[in-house]
């Protein structure tokens, strides 16, 4: 008896145990950011934890879970394995979720029903700025692009999963940032532009000081209207245009360079001096010839020891000098940070275009189009 009662406690033991490690977390913005709600039980209703038609990227650990866009588990549903998903919109469930609950790891399920499989740490870069171009895209740490035909060629990333590190040289070495899970249109506001070298992951519970990340990706949530959702006119406050960072440009003159007083252009003095003796010595006859002919060797050398001076008798060269200025960019702007006030309240969003007077919004303040 004392057995059984062993066996059934331990059956119990391990049922508990797997059902508090099978959970799901349910993240307010793409790439795991914002607010979060975690649960290991099956909900009807997700309204009553105010999370209902917000979720953007979830997270399932342990078991499956299956989720619905309607509450009591109606409605569309699909069934996430075990994993992390970056975004809910590639599947249409983005801010579209109102139920969930696990699934047994018994039941069979029709692979209709599954959503697409759930995305590992990765990173990809692309060859010009906002996605386009030829692209680039790797799981596992690179320490020379060139190997892959990718080196100072990024000017737009795409990181999913977890942070990444890119740097500017090979190795990991010289200047380093780190990207959190998102999307960042230009890499020209971090002063990256085509000159990432190396990149690896950062491990999930490394602690990355503050200066060490990269400016916030530029989020892009689904601001459409929800059906029967009423709609406000908030009044934008101020709005900034958040360009790329200043340019350098460089260019070559040549100049010319002043050499020291004692050092004499002594080849050019001996030249001077013959030729201003040939010449002084065409000039007057007899004794009058030879006095030409000394001040000529003296003007002669005077002037074959300026050759190659500049105006004031000092030596002079030249030489290609390397100049460099700080331009203003001329790239459009990146995004416009927009702030806005919605019933006394502040709130802030990042637009790709810029806004009117106003900004649409929900009850809550958030935008819609």
């Amino acid at each position: 008896m004392k057995a059984l009662l062993r066996n059934a406690l331990a059956v119990a033991a391990v049922a508990i145990a797997t059902q508090a490690a099978a959970q799901v977390t349910f993240y307010e913005n793409d790439g795991f950011n914002g607010r979060s709600f975690t649960t290991g039980r099956q909900i009807g209703d997700l309204t009553r934890y105010g999370f209902n038609d917000r979720a953007s990227s979830v997270e399932v650990v342990g078991d499956r879970w299956e989720v619905c866009e309607d509450v009591r588990f109606s409605g569309r549903c699909v069934v996430l394995r075990p994993g992390r998903y970056p975004s809910l919109g590639a599947m249409g469930l983005n801010d579209r979720v109102s139920s969930v609950r696990a699934v047994s790891r018994n039941a069979r399920i029709d692979d209709q029903r599954y959503a697409p499989a759930p995305v590992a740490a990765q990173v990809t870069f692309y060859e010009h700025e906002n996605f386009g171009g030829r692209s680039f895209t790797t799981d596992r740490p690179i320490e020379n692009f060139g190997r892959n035909g990718f080196n100072d060629r990024a000017s737009s990333v795409d990181v999913v999963g977890a942070p990444w590190e890119v740097c500017q040289d090979v190795r990991f070495g010289g200047q380093c940032v780190v990207l959190r899970p998102g999307r960042y249109p230009s890499l020209a506001a971090m002063g990256l532009n085509d000159r990432i070298s190396s990149v690896r992951s950062v491990a999930r519970n490394a602690r990355i000081d503050d200066q060490r990340y990269a400016p916030a990706p530029v989020a892009a949530p689904d601001y459409r209207r929800r059906n029967g959702e009423r709609l406000y006119q908030a009044n934008v406050t101020s709005v900034r245009a958040v360009v790329g960072s200043p340019e350098q440009r460089c260019w070559v003159e040549r100049e010319q360079v002043v050499q020291d007083r004692s050092n004499a252009n002594v080849p050019g003095a001996i030249a001077g001096a013959i030729i201003g003796g040939i010449l002084g010595h065409q000039v007057g006859g007899g004794t009058g010839k030879d006095v030409a002919t000394a001040g000529g060797v003296v003007a002669g050398a005077a002037v074959g020891a300026n050759i190659g001076r500049d105006g004031g008798g000092q030596p002079a060269s030249t030489r290609d000098v390397q100049r460099c200025e700080n331009v203003p960019s001329q790239a459009r702007p990146q995004y416009w940070d927009v702030t806005y006030n919605f019933r006394g309240q502040e709130h802030r969003i990042q637009m790709t275009a810029p806004p009117g007077s106003t900004v649409t919004v929900n009850e809550q303040g958030e935008p819609r189009q």
